[in-house]
């Protein structure tokens, strides 16, 4: 999820959650090879590699200025639609919500894909479930052959994060979460986990280390991306270095080699997630997201940097980085007001079975472009554009939604 809210960013700090090598009784594993578990080695596969399902969660009204609630709920929607087409989907909501999310999608997803998007009722408040939600992943040791796993990162508002106390934040008002609500949020990787029964039960994996999903950039051979700002800090991991970061994101994930952005603190609410700035569509192939002219200064000295570690790294396996340029659109005409941030990346897409879903904004040349791009570098995949304006108007694009099921292998 990315905010460019700096100008404006309003920031006040929750109390810290407990250490993050504190992890709550509830949350202890009760496998009989528990500790072998948890100290395995484990792959993150490649986001294009098949997938069981595609897991969506319906927001909480108390996630989302109400002003932009609807839209963002219809643009949901319209997104399952785009993915049924492709793989199963599992959308979370809340009891509450389940009417009007039965509604939405049944106006959205064509009859002959409505039997592929399955509702669950679930204790969900944020949309952003590729950061509050479990990291699918496999183990590598072969003692467990089948196993499904999954990685807690046990997910803390991005280090803390919430409006201040009148809950005008980044030119819109937004509700303010109890404790209850921040505890499910926290909780909802566990949740999801636990009750993740198909195709088979899922272990649960408990990181020592906190992260969010959109701050993970794998090729699935080996390479992660990764900002040193939305890691290496003590609201998210006290007293880790970031060789101790490392070293755990290389177990967990199996990676290789970690390429490593300064990013910033603070710029946004993610701290620099690196989903909306660079993206393999396969190992050594990147599309790397250029900020419009018209765009925030901050943000395309940001861009400027990241290309130029990008062009002078290579891959785990020792190959240079291939970087295609996709421009983001031209944010006049994009935004409602001049307060209103806009998060508009079009790497920002989301790999499903034998397809890819990418973001349409508006910009029409941008839009086009950007689809002829992706086009050109994925032959072999069916692409779908999907237009989104009050989701990057309240903080991502399609990858920050969506999160994938793994199928076993």
């Amino acid at each position: 999820m990315k905010m460019k809210f700096f100008s404006k960013l309003r920031q006040g700090l929750l109390k810290l959650f407990s250490s993050t090598s504190a992890i709550p009784s509830h949350a202890q594993p009760t496998d009989d090879n528990s500790n072998t578990i948890q100290k395995g080695q484990f792959l993150f596969p490649a986001e294009w590699d098949r997938h069981t399902a595609t897991i969506l969660g319906f927001p909480s009204r108390c996630s989302l200025p109400p002003d932009q609630y609807d839209a963002v709920c219809r643009e949901l929607a319209g997104l399952a639609a785009a993915i049924a087409e492709f793989e199963p989907v599992r959308l979370y909501v809340r009891p509450e919500d389940k009417n009007l999310a039965e509604s939405l999608i049944q106006s959205s997803v064509d009859a002959k894909h409505l039997s592929q998007v399955t509702l669950i009722p679930s204790p969900v408040n944020h949309p952003w479930v590729r950061d509050t939600g479990p990291v699918y992943v496999r183990d590598t040791t072969g003692a467990f052959p089948n196993r499904r796993f999954a990685v807690n990162f046990r997910f803390n508002e991005w280090g803390g994060k919430k409006p201040e106390d009148d809950g005008v934040c980044w030119g819109q008002q937004w509700p303010l979460m109890d404790d209850k609500t921040l505890e499910e949020n926290t909780d909802w990787a566990r949740w999801v986990i636990e009750n993740d029964r198909l195709p088979s039960p899922v272990t649960r994996i408990d990181a020592p280390i906190r992260a969010e999903g959109g701050g993970l950039v794998s090729d699935g051979d080996g390479t992660l991306l990764i900002t040193e700002s939305s890691i290496v800090c003590d609201v998210r991991n006290p007293g880790m270095s970031r060789a101790d970061i490392e070293a755990e994101l290389k177990r967990l994930l199996g990676i290789e080699k970690v390429i490593w952005f300064p990013g910033r603190r603070n710029v946004d609410i993610t701290d620099v997630h690196m989903d909306a700035e660079a993206r393999f569509v396969r190992p050594g192939v990147i599309v790397y997201s250029k900020p419009h002219a018209m765009g925030p200064e901050l943000w395309r000295e940001l861009s400027v940097e990241i290309r130029e570690i990008l062009g002078r790294e290579t891959d785990a396996k020792g190959r240079p980085l291939e970087i295609h340029t996709i421009e983001e659109p031209d944010p006049r005409g994009l935004v409602k007001s001049a307060d209103d941030e806009l998060a508009a990346s079009y790497v920002n897409f989301y790999f499903v079975n034998g397809g890819l879903v990418i973001p349409k904004f508006g910009d029409d040349e941008r839009d086009q472009n950007a689809l002829q791009i992706l086009q050109d570098l994925l032959p072999g995949r069916t692409i779908r554009q999907v237009y989104t304006n009050s989701i990057p108007l309240t903080g991502g694009v399609l990858h920050c939604v969506t999160q994938q099921v793994p199928a076993v292998e």
